[in-house]
């Protein structure tokens, strides 16, 4: 994976996003993690980032209203959700939500790099689907 790839980490526990943090940083992504959904949306408005990864259930801020935020207002940014395992009902409505792929909690380190990789270039690969149909509808 490229090095310029930015991830945003959004969790409210600091353990989840140091262990975030390190593992990603290992395999050579730019990482920034923030404690709330509201401090995330303060980062995207000042730096660019490719994919954010946000808890779902946290204090003031959850992450379905930040995927919707983040889904409206920087339609270039890919977003993948963190769950806890067996919460098939929050996988469910995120993905109904836009979101591009989740992670279930507890993680594994193979499994979270194989995810991030996989809805980035997912993610990349709708961005210029949309782009050349966008072109082709200019032109016309």
């Amino acid at each position: 994976m490229k090095t310029s790839v930015t991830i945003l980490i959004v969790d409210d526990e600091p353990l989840v996003r140091s262990v975030l943090e390190q593992l990603l940083q290992r395999k050579g992504y730019s990482i920034k993690a923030v404690g709330s959904g509201r401090e995330a949306l303060e980062y995207l408005k000042s730096s660019h980032v490719d994919l954010v990864v946000s808890d779902i259930r946290m204090p003031e801020m959850d992450g379905f209203e930040l995927l919707q935020v983040v889904k409206k207002s920087f339609p270039d940014v890919g977003v993948i959700m963190m769950t806890g395992y067996g919460d098939a009902g929050s996988v469910k409505e995120a993905l109904s939500l836009g979101a591009d792929e989740y992670i279930t909690k507890p993680f594994k380190g193979p499994e979270v790099s194989l995810i991030i990789e996989r809805a980035y270039w997912r993610f990349l690969s709708s961005q210029k689907s949309f782009q050349m149909v966008q072109s082709k509808a200019d032109s016309r």
